[in-house]
């Protein structure tokens, strides 16, 4: 065996994503909101790129699902399986397309006789936080060393109102008396919104009892039965209590009225209303898919800037940092042309596949993969993956996440057509909606969805109906008889 130096040439082959196609496949698992956060950064660090309001008369779309595809150029997809470099795909002339009108034209529809749109962030709650409504009510009533206690205590009290720290712990850290510490809390106790400042449920409710007057040894009974009330078990409550069929009636009205979450009435966030990315309109031959324009800045490369600056005097580092610049900003408008495109094709497909959805509703919803949409539309399953993500669509039948049209298959029980998953949990809901004194057990559903044409198994029923927030049969008829109670 040899020990001499040698020189040796290997041939192997390696995937190497360039920063170009990791940001093309970062852009399709993007939402227009977020892809405008996105521009924004690139606009800052690019000065060949510049923005303009987003183009109302010019959406991409794409033409119904019936009408025959248009030949398109590669999508992301196949950019990332071929590995092509930047500047060599996504090529798209925007000059030679067909736009038409469609629902995003009127996205601006809401403008007030100023002609500036209406600004509905400014109907957001303003209202105080939870901590900061406790600490002025504490720097009314308490000072000094008790002020600091319930400062420490306040800051230690979660969202939904309730104190999550022990109370010895808390007397050792700040060095007082335990009993300061209790009196403190029991100041706290007092505040707005009732209940604040409580350990456990039932001293939530005892709080709210104590302020109504409602707080007598029956109804402290009860407090301490609350696992009892859970459970609907009414007759050992009444001897636990002391009390008769009325008085426990009016007990549990009583304990409804009470709020379990005191701190959520506060500090809450804004509700943050869904865009649309998609709409999705019926046409007299079929469908409309377009992207909305309305949240999308419109991304141009300022060419007369970049002829300004290479006419002018440059060293090579200058000149290749221009290259650089015009390559990446080229690459940018290409990627978000493309993803457009990308888009609405996989849209289009989803349309296509669940039609009679957008027809006749949920009812008819039909099991869907990725994989099945991406083979149809000739693109790889993570490309569609990507694209289905954190995407809504906006139809006459409401809003939806596209994620929401895949759903899994349930055999049907006449051995036809199998059915949606989310077919089956609107029938389960439905029927349990509908199904007034006589509360429907389980194998009591799967019969009536049996009957119905669903071949589905009574564990099944359970998952779906726990999925949907739907209790069993005890519970439910546990809470109709509090109810009446």
């Amino acid at each position: 065996m040899s020990l001499a130096p040698r020189l040796d040439l290997r041939q192997s082959q390696s995937l190497v994503m360039t920063p170009q196609l990791q940001q093309a496949i970062k852009l399709l698992a993007l939402s227009n909101l977020e892809i405008e956060a996105v521009i924004a950064e690139e606009v800052e660090k690019n000065p060949l790129l510049e923005t303009s309001a987003p183009v109302e008369d010019a959406p991409v779309a794409a033409a119904a699902a019936a009408e025959a595809p248009r030949e398109e150029p590669a999508g992301a997809d196949e950019l990332v399986m071929a590995g092509e470099a930047a500047g060599e795909a996504l090529d798209v002339d925007i000059a030679t397309e067909r736009f038409d009108d469609g629902p995003s034209d009127f996205a601006g529809a809401g403008a007030g006789a100023s002609g500036e749109a209406i600004d509905f962030d400014s109907f957001a709650d303003t209202s105080e936080s939870l901590a900061d409504v406790l600490l002025a009510q504490a720097g009314t009533l308490l000072a000094d060393a008790d002020l600091f206690i319930a400062q420490h205590l306040i800051d230690q009290i979660d969202e939904a109102g309730y104190l999550r720290a022990d109370l010895i712990d808390v007397a050792m850290r700040l060095g007082v008396p335990l009993a300061r510490v209790e009196r403190v809390l029991a100041v706290i106790h007092t505040f707005e919104p009732s209940g604040v400042g409580a350990r456990d449920l039932a001293e939530c409710l005892a709080i709210q009892a104590k302020e109504a007057d409602r707080y007598d040894p029956c109804m402290a009974r009860l407090l301490d039965h609350l696992d009892l009330v859970a459970r609907g078990e009414l007759a050992r409550l009444k001897r636990i209590c002391g009390v008769d069929d009325e008085d426990m009636a009016d007990m549990i009205r009583e304990l409804r009225h009470y709020d379990p979450k005191p701190g959520c009435r506060y500090g809450g966030e804004a509700s943050i209303a869904v865009t649309p990315d998609l709409y999705v309109t019926r046409a007299a031959a079929g469908w409309n898919i377009e992207i909305n324009g309305a949240t999308l800045p419109r991304v141009l490369v300022n060419r007369r800037y970049y002829n300004e600056l290479s006419h002018g005097p440059q060293d090579r580092s200058s000149k290749a940092w221009l290259s650089d610049r015009l390559a990446s900003a080229n690459w940018l408008v290409k990627a978000l042309d493309q993803r457009q495109r990308t888009i609405v094709k996989v849209a289009t497909e989803i349309v296509k596949q669940q039609e009679a959805f957008f027809l006749h509703g949920v009812a008819h919803l039909k099991p869907l993969t990725l994989a099945k949409v991406a083979e149809a539309i000739e693109m790889h399953e993570s490309t569609v993956s990507r694209v289905t993500s954190n995407k809504y669509l906006s139809c006459a039948r409401g809003l939806f996440e596209l994620k929401y049209f895949f759903t899994s298959a349930i055999q049907a029980a006449d051995g036809g057509d199998a059915v949606s998953a989310e077919a089956v949990k609107s029938a389960i809901r439905a029927l349990i909606q509908a199904e007034g004194d006589q509360i429907l057990s389980d194998d009591t559903l799967v019969e009536m969805l049996n009957a119905k044409g669903f071949g589905i198994a009574r564990r099944t029923v359970a998952k779906y109906r726990e999925a949907m927030g739907i209790g069993s049969s005890v519970q439910r008829r546990r809470a109709r008889a509090l109810a009446g109670g």
